[in-house]
């Protein structure tokens, strides 16, 4: 009975078997060199661990040397004894065993340009995995962990990867795998092939950038002056370039003297298969005889040359006063004037119009002859023996007399100290006999008092403002000012006049609410 049960497990067992074999996943790829656990390289040959993450390490046993060792994920280190020994792989829980061989024992010699490789771009390429005289050439083929023919057009035939295009981006270190078995232990031998790839090889010769043929430089007598050249040196093999600079005689290119030259500056690559090139060589002193040699620069490479020639031209010492200052300083009077007359333009036409275009009272046909404009001073306003007199109009003599008389009826004896417009209306209209516009008085009823304020400054031959903090605080008369003055501005303004019924100054009146901005400018101009 019993060995009737080991009859049924037995068949169970390889029924699971045949039955699951075609489900197992083959392993190929990285899936495939994970699962090894055995390595083999070259001495002093790259090697990178399979895998899949960059967070991957794997760190050599403890106990194995005395030195830490460890890999990273995507990390291709040149390999040494040293590196030999069991590792074992964070995050992946996998170890594998590493072996570093010496090149002398292997089955057979092999040329060291197999390591190493050139490819053009644009045309084909083969990679050869190295050992193919010697070892099987079905190989795995890995660039960056990952199937270099995955995303282009290559074949991996008989241990030969074949680039039918060769691009720039194809530079870089291919690693070959072949599975050797010895004693019963399969390694994976991983073979490291370093890959540039060049521009096409080409016949050109050098480009110089800098100087322009038959340029000409500016110095100064008595300093130092650096001669420089810039040359573009298309790629080649066996790079060999070479910049001098030269010194003609007065021009004689057969009698040329080498100058003294720096280290040469070679600058990284500007654009894919060109390398640029600075030679500078210094004069230490520019005399007048180096006038009147020419300077060479010549670049050379295998498939000829090219130069390139120099002058230099004295400075000429600029009289900077006389060609230059004295039109700076003019341009910059004019814009200067410009900008105060932009600022000061409403100041200038009101000076220019109370002083300078002069009339008479009775020379215009109009209504009234003044308009007088005032605020109620309070009953206790004390008056000060004369009123202050502000005009830049220049009234006729008619009525600077009138103002004038106003201090002895003022200044009587005896008589009771009367307000300034009330003196003021007295002067004028009764004595004098003119005819005077008040507004309180004159004004038509039920008119808009804006239309009225105008009407009436436009029938008068001139405005009078009594000033003081009252009249400037009160909104009516102020705007009965501001009327006045923008009618100063126009061609048919009459006279305005301005008499300060007190000694404060116009810096010190700050109104509530301030001051319409052409009253305030006119005020400090003293109409």
């Amino acid at each position: 009975m019993q060995t009737g049960y080991i009859l049924l497990f037995l068949i169970i067992n390889t029924f699971m078997e045949g039955c699951c074999v075609g489900n197992h996943p083959k392993k190929t790829g990285l899936q495939q060199n994970i699962a090894q656990t055995h390595f083999r390289v070259v001495k002093g040959e790259s090697f990178v661990i399979p895998c899949n993450t960059h967070k991957v390490v794997c760190s050599k046993i403890e106990g194995e040397g005395n030195e830490s060792l460890s890999f990273d994920c995507g990390r291709q280190p040149s390999t040494a004894e040293k590196h030999s020994g069991n590792y074992t792989c964070l995050l992946s829980d996998s170890k594998f065993h590493l072996q570093v061989v010496e090149k002398t024992s292997l089955l057979c010699s092999e040329p060291e340009e197999e390591s190493q490789l050139t490819l053009e771009v644009a045309k084909g390429g083969k990679i050869p995995c190295p050992g193919l005289s010697c070892y099987s050439t079905d190989v795995l083929w890995y660039k960056n962990n990952k199937d270099p023919c995955e995303r282009r057009a290559c074949d991996n035939t008989n241990g030969v990867l074949t680039l039918l295009t060769v691009h720039e981006h194809d530079s870089g270190v291919y690693f070959c795998d072949r599975q050797i078995t010895e004693q019963g232990v399969m390694w994976t031998f991983r073979r490291a092939v370093h890959v540039q790839s060049i521009p096409q090889r080409t016949t050109d010769v050098p480009g110089i950038v800098y100087p322009v043929d038959n340029m000409t430089e500016i110095v100064e007598l008595g300093q130092n002056h650096t001669l420089r050249c810039e040359v573009d040196f298309p790629y080649e093999k066996d790079f060999l370039p070479k910049v001098q600079w030269y010194m003609n005689y007065k021009g004689n290119m057969k009698n040329m003297t080498e100058l003294l030259m720096e280290s040469p500056e070679q600058t990284d690559k500007h654009k894919y298969g060109t390398v640029t090139m600075i030679q500078k060589a210094i004069i230490t002193e520019v005399t007048s005889l180096n006038l009147n040699h020419t300077y060479t620069c010549i670049a050379r490479n295998t498939f000829g040359n090219k130069s390139a020639t120099v002058m230099l031209k004295e400075k000429i010492e600029v009289n900077w006063p006389s060609l230059v200052g004295y039109p700076i300083a003019s341009f910059l009077l004019v814009v200067g004037l410009g900008i105060v007359l932009h600022a000061k333009w409403l100041e200038l036409q009101l000076i220019y119009r109370t002083r300078f275009q002069r009339g008479k009272l009775n020379g215009d046909e109009k209504e009234f002859d003044v308009l007088l404009s005032y605020v109620w001073s309070p009953p206790s306003a004390e008056v000060e023996g004369c009123l202050t007199l502000s005009s830049t109009s220049r009234p006729d003599t008619e009525v600077k007399s009138c103002l004038s008389s106003l201090e002895p009826l003022n200044m009587e004896e005896g008589n009771t100290q009367r307000a300034p417009e009330v003196l003021l209306r007295q002067v004028l209209e009764d004595q004098w006999g003119y005819r005077l516009c008040l507004l309180e008085r004159d004004m038509v009823p039920g008119e808009a008092y804006t239309n009225d304020v105008v009407h009436a400054i436009q029938r008068s031959k001139m405005l009078i403002c009594l000033l003081s903090d009252d009249y400037l605080s009160n909104n009516d008369a102020v705007f009965v000012l501001a009327s006045g003055v923008q009618a100063l501005l126009q061609n048919s303004a009459p006279k305005l006049l301005l008499i300060w019924t007190s000694r404060t100054t116009t810096s010190l009146i700050q109104p509530d609410p301030p001051l319409p901005s052409v009253v305030h400018r006119a005020l400090k101009i003293d109409l």
